[in-house]
């Protein structure tokens, strides 16, 4: 050991005529290049900086493109004539009864709903400033699924579609029938009536129209008895007794059968309604126009291009709907001059509606009807501008 250690003392030292050894030089700490061993470069703080900015704009980029957000995007959507066709059908069919040509539009009016929307997704459609979004959970309930959503708006839309013609066909002064809409599971009529049987007597009270059965339990009380004449399809019909039960409403002291009553049109022709991929029940309006104006010589629009909407019941009420506001920017888009709107919507509709939109305030079957009648006529109608 003091062997070595003596040698290297001297060869560190050496003359000052004997140049030193180049290795020992390069070994020597402190001086010349790195070890052999770290040959990598080392990342300075501002690289870190910019490595780690980079992860995260990509991981922002992939969340906003792929994962969906708790939204919806609502805007205006596609209108349909309903005295035209689509696809090569007509959207109101009437087979069976003499039919009248028409001319002009008149257009029911929709809202796009998309539920199926990303971060940037949502963000361009509401920069678009054609759509807004809202929370999903006000136009999904908890735990509903999109299908059953689905099957809750073509319902609607079914109803929407059979109210119309009943409105439509008793204001041309049709016959009307009293369906059984729903039986209530174990009340009186549980097993004696099924859905889609025809109401005829109720409690010596002969039935044309759904009211009348209401005004038959009148003055009743639970525990009696009453008889009932009713139809099931093509079958004779059948008389049965039952004993009301008590209502389960509780502001209601008269007996209880258990039945929904529905009132339907009773004619000898077809008329059907050939639309898909919309839902809802904001189009009937526009289908009992359309009806009207198929069974009914004359031309109600004259030409005009007319757009509306507004959810109809079997007598002929018109009540309001929702995106009143998008539906006159995308009636204004088709070409319509004018939009019939429910009274309650007048509000929504002027502040939203494009200019050269003419507003009809409309509050039933008959006032619109009246209304278009007078807008051919160069008479003033009901606007919601005005009041």
């Amino acid at each position: 050991m003091s062997e070595s250690r003596e040698e290297t003392t001297a060869r560190s030292a050496g003359t000052a005529d004997t140049a030193p050894a180049p290795e020992r030089v390069a070994d020597a700490p402190g001086k010349g290049t790195a070890p052999p061993h770290d040959t990598g470069k080392r990342l300075t703080r501002r690289g870190w900086t910019v490595v780690l900015s980079g992860l995260l704009v990509v991981v922002f980029g992939l969340t906003g493109a792929f994962v969906r957000v708790p939204y919806v995007a609502i805007g205006p959507g596609p209108t349909y004539d309903t005295l035209g066709a689509v696809n090569g059908s007509p959207v109101i069919q009437i087979d069976g009864q003499q039919t009248y040509a028409t001319s002009g539009e008149l257009r029911m009016t929709t809202v796009s709903l998309n539920d199926q929307i990303t971060l940037f997704g949502a963000l361009g459609l509401w920069a678009s400033g054609r759509y807004a979004l809202a929370p999903r959970e006000e136009y999904f309930k908890p735990g509903e699924s999109d299908e059953q959503v689905q099957q809750e708006n073509v319902q609607e839309f079914q109803d929407s579609q059979s109210n119309a013609e009943v409105a439509a066909l008793r204001h041309l002064g049709y016959p009307i029938k009293v369906l059984v809409k729903e039986v209530v599971s174990g009340s009186p009529v549980d097993h004696v009536l099924e859905a889609g049987d025809r109401l005829l007597i109720v409690n010596g009270k002969q039935v044309t129209q759904e009211d009348d059965v209401r005004s038959a339990l009148a003055g009743t009380s639970p525990g009696q008895r009453i008889s009932i004449t009713f139809q099931h399809g093509n079958d004779p019909a059948k008389t049965a007794s039952i004993t009301l039960a008590a209502n389960p409403d509780s502001g209601q002291k008269q007996g209880f059968m258990g039945l929904l009553p529905i009132d339907r049109s009773d004619v000898p022709f077809d008329v059907k309604v050939s639309l898909q991929d919309v839902g809802g029940p904001s189009a009937g309006l526009m289908f009992a126009l359309a009806i009207v104006d198929r069974l009914t010589p004359g031309d109600m629009v004259a030409g005009e291009h007319v757009a509306g909407t507004g959810e109809i019941d079997e007598k002929g009420d018109v009540g309001p709907i929702g995106g009143i506001s998008f539906k006159v920017v995308g009636a204004h888009d088709a070409g319509a001059t004018v939009f019939l709107t429910p009274e309650q919507n007048c509000a929504e509709a002027a502040a939203a509606a494009p200019g050269g939109l003419k507003l009809v305030k409309i509050t039933s079957l008959d006032s619109a009807l009246t209304a278009l009648d007078d807008l051919k006529a160069g008479k003033p109608v009901p606007s919601c501008t005005t009041g």
